[in-house]
């Protein structure tokens, strides 16, 4: 396997990389960074391509340290950290709000946290399925739904649709493809794929409000 991707990325960004760390805890390893991912207010780490790397290791094709996982543990137990993750950031946000992200900030930046509010708005509580698929949004999503004092019943039960899907539908998705022969030896640009396509939602929204600030703008100027 060639080095590209982890040229890329930081170390704990590169999930083959970060399940070497964990060793023999490699397991509760992976399951700490679903639950702190998922609503902790740490909004920087690999989600999508971790779970689909674990899935590979459950079925055996990719080999990183002594990681040893069964896929009927994956399957349980993440979705189960990825649940009490969203539903403590929840109640972080509903608690303290989001007083806390500066734009200045290394991780909690306010932009981040603007994101996920358009995000939110603009989708109402389907926001909390959609947002387990894109990057920082999923850590910031749950917090921006207490802070809006979301019901909490509803919230829950969005919460926990949306980490089955996500949690199952990845680690399934790597568990069957890592099977073949060819997605082992491309194991690298897949995870490379898996992260653009993540942010895609972000980079898309990102530039309809740059197109219509522009636009708005030259209406301004026309008048």
């Amino acid at each position: 396997m060639t080095t590209t991707y982890v040229a890329l990325m930081p170390d704990y960004m590169d999930p083959l990389v970060l399940i070497g760390y964990f060793g023999t805890w490699a397991l509760v390893g992976l399951l700490l960074v679903v639950f702190i991912e998922s609503g902790i207010l740490f909004p920087v780490l690999p989600g999508d391509s971790l779970l689909f790397v674990a899935g590979m290791l459950a079925a055996g094709t990719a080999t990183q340290g002594t990681a040893n996982f069964q896929l009927w543990q994956l399957l349980v137990f993440i979705p189960i950290a990825a649940v009490a993750g969203s539903q403590i950031g929840y109640w972080i946000g509903r608690g303290i709000g989001t007083s806390m992200f500066k734009p200045d900030a290394r991780f909690l930046k306010q932009k981040y946290l603007d994101e996920a509010h358009v995000f939110f708005e603009q989708r109402g509580p389907f926001a909390v399925v959609l947002a387990r698929f894109v990057p920082i949004v999923r850590t910031l999503v749950p917090i921006t739904a207490g802070a809006a004092r979301m019901n909490y019943a509803v919230f829950t039960l969005y919460n926990i649709v949306g980490a089955l899907i996500w949690g199952i539908g990845l680690t399934l998705l790597g568990y069957w493809l890592g099977q073949f022969e060819i997605i082992q030896k491309l194991l690298e640009p897949i995870l490379v794929a898996i992260v653009l396509a993540s942010i895609a939602p972000i980079m898309l929204e990102w530039y309809k409000r740059r197109r219509a600030a522009k636009n708005a703008i030259a209406a301004e100027q026309t008048t």
